[in-house]
């Protein structure tokens, strides 16, 4: 870490499961790079369109991700501007999928850049960032669905069966044909304490903010990860969809 980020480390895990789905669409990346020295990229993407599309969408996303971060930075580029490469070019490139292989992939995406002190999230779809400090919960992204449209509205009745069908309906997704909704974040004056989670709908749909709040405060990144993997599969209860999830956590140095 940079000098002034010496008071804390970072540690990070990755985890997945195919749930009780025939084929794994999502896809879960932490990546560092010698062109960010001191930084980290994490990114779960949850592909959608049919047996392979989804995964085909997917992998788009982390190869795309991969390539850039792994790339020299064009002159004056900052953490917002490499998420908003990842973006636009995993798009372009799915996009330009589905004509030749006359499929529908699509993606979402949900991305975090650490850099010393400072946090950079972009997030596309309904894969979710949980930004927690010492146990309470900061910010959260807005899923790009109708259900969360309507429920912001309050035409949506809290549990009711009209939510849970709309849930799922994307209306920005990369390598849709429709606009695309992309959505930033940032954090400023991070410090040990401050941990995140990013994930997609098959884990948050099953483990709640504040018992994610709670598993953060007491475990390690790795038990952190693997309780809330845990947690969604039994609650599934042989319904679940595919789940990924990073934790990263902030501790003293």
């Amino acid at each position: 870490m940079p000098s002034d980020a010496a008071t804390f480390k970072i540690t990070a895990c990755s985890a997945d499961h195919i749930g009780d789905r025939q084929d794994q669409q999502d896809r879960v990346a932490v990546l560092t790079s010698r062109y960010w020295p001191g930084s980290l990229l994490a990114l779960v993407a949850d592909g959608m369109g049919g047996r392979t599309g989804g995964r085909l969408a997917s992998d788009q996303v982390i190869a795309t991700a991969r390539n850039l971060f792994d790339d020299r930075p064009e002159a004056g580029m900052d953490g917002r501007g490499l998420l908003g490469a990842i973006v636009s070019e995993a798009h372009t490139v799915i996009r330009l999928t589905a004509v030749a292989a006359e499929k529908e992939p699509h993606s979402t995406l949900v991305a975090l850049l650490v850099q010393g002190r400072r946090a950079d999230w972009v997030h596309v779809g309904d894969s979710r960032l949980l930004h927690f400090l010492d146990g309470a919960l900061l910010h959260r992204t807005i899923d790009h669905s109708y259900g969360s449209t309507l429920n912001a509205s309050g035409a949506l009745i809290e549990g009711g069966p009209e939510r849970r069908r709309f849930r799922s309906v994307l209306f920005s997704a990369l390598g849709a044909r429709s606009e695309l909704r992309i959505d930033y974040g940032e954090a400023d004056g991070l410090r040990a304490g401050d941990s995140f989670v990013l994930a997609s709908d098959g884990l948050w749909t099953y483990v709640k903010e504040p018992e994610m709040a709670s598993l953060l405060q007491d475990l390690p990144a790795r038990e952190a990860a693997q309780r809330m993997v845990d947690l969604a599969r039994a609650r599934a209860r042989g319904k679940g969809d595919n789940l990924s999830l990073v934790v990263i956590k902030m501790e003293p140095a």
